[in-house]
């Protein structure tokens, strides 16, 4: 089969980029789509990302037929941060043929070697709020809508290809109203006496908007400081788009806060509830009825993702993170809730170790970066 790639430059061409994904897994019962105008907004130029990362994108045929995509991502100040110079590949996705990958894989490599980048890795995308990581075992378990979704050959190939995993992530499933040990229980009150802390609790979404800029603040400095793989803070400009994309539409149910004395947020727990059969019935579109389908399921669940959870750098290491994750418990208990999905959490992580030091869970998933060394080209 003759592969021909060619570059990403109208706005047809990204729309075809965008929606390939939801073609090539159709038929996968555990794929779910993701809207397609969510995935235009990411990749154009508007994305305040573009102002630190330089990218392109490029489309696989076979003949007029769409076979694969990718998108080379040289995220700067990542880069700067980290000391490094990696180019990432996002966005990518391919029918099970090795050619097509490895044609792809080098548009990335020639991208990066134009760039003076030593090293490729991925899949990650222009931020870590972006989808990332692929999955290396658990592939017949639920999928999060808000993470990738890969099948075997991605992985079998990539690893043909000459890339080594680089970075690890454990997703864990557990019911979710399951009690609440006494001796948790017991040390939270203590721990928020002691430090004069309170744990916020919300009614509405409109409750949770002033909150928001510090809830930000107090992620940065906690991924910041967690040592995240390839992690760099949001901006001012793209914690605007988020307040401004997402907060409105937050379950406050699922919103635990903990505040000091002065009202600033120094942990957090967020989750959302499982949307994966709306986003199914939705298909990758809002209209005319995906809205609907969504609607629905932000109203009627059993099942929840644990979205993001942290504690801010000056307040690691005094169990604070306990607290909201005894509340999510609390929430859940109260509401029926049956259970809990978290999201990737990196192997290794002293301090997410919560979870199966004090509750009863299980890992379900595995997923992973890989990375390789790009070979230079004597002149």
């Amino acid at each position: 089969m003759e592969i021909t790639i060619k570059e990403v430059l109208t706005k047809n061409e990204l729309k075809k980029f965008a929606e390939f994904p939801n073609k090539l897994f159709k038929r996968c019962s555990n794929y779910v789509p993701s809207l397609v105008s969510d995935e235009i907004a990411t990749l154009s130029r508007k994305n305040p990302a573009h102002e630190y990362c330089d990218s392109k994108y490029w489309l696989a045929y076979s003949g007029d037929k769409i076979v694969g995509r990718v998108a080379a991502i040289i995220n700067r100040r990542a880069n700067e941060s980290w000391n490094e110079k990696k180019v990432r590949f996002g966005f990518f996705d391919f029918i099970e043929d090795i050619n097509v990958c490895k044609k792809l894989i080098e548009k990335v490599e020639e991208f990066g070697r134009e760039h003076g980048m030593t090293e490729v890795h991925g899949p990650m995308a222009f931020t870590d709020m972006d989808k990332e990581c692929w999955i290396t075992k658990g592939f017949e378990e639920r999928q999060n809508l808000t993470l990738l979704y890969n099948l075997p050959y991605y992985i079998d190939f990539i690893e043909q290809l000459g890339f080594k995993i680089t970075c690890e992530w454990a997703q864990n499933k557990m019911p979710a109203s399951q009690p609440i040990p006494e001796k948790v229980a017991r040390i939270n009150k203590l721990i928020m006496e002691k430090y004069n802390l309170r744990l916020l609790k919300f009614k509405s979404s409109k409750e949770i908007m002033p909150y928001a800029k510090s809830f930000f603040s107090a992620l940065n400095d906690a991924f910041n400081s967690g040592g995240l793989y390839s992690f760099v803070p949001l901006t001012e400009k793209e914690i605007n788009i988020y307040i401004k994309s997402y907060f409105s539409v937050l379950d406050p149910k699922l919103v635990s806060l903990v505040v000091d004395e002065n009202n600033e947020v120094v942990a957090f727990g967020l989750s959302i509830p499982d949307l994966n059969e709306g986003f199914k019935k939705a298909n990758g579109k809002l209209f005319p009825f995906g809205w609907f389908h969504i609607l629905n399921c932000l109203y009627k669940y059993d099942t929840i993702d644990l979205l993001l959870n942290g504690v801010r750098s000056d307040w690691q290491k005094k169990g604070v993170h306990s607290i909201y994750y005894s509340d999510m418990n609390e929430v859940a208990i109260a509401n029926g809730i049956k259970t809990a999905y978290t999201n990737p959490q990196i192997i290794g992580n002293e301090a997410v170790k919560i979870w199966s030091n004090s509750y009863d869970c299980k890992e379900v998933i595995r997923r992973a970066v890989f990375a390789k060394p790009i070979e230079q080209i004597e002149q």
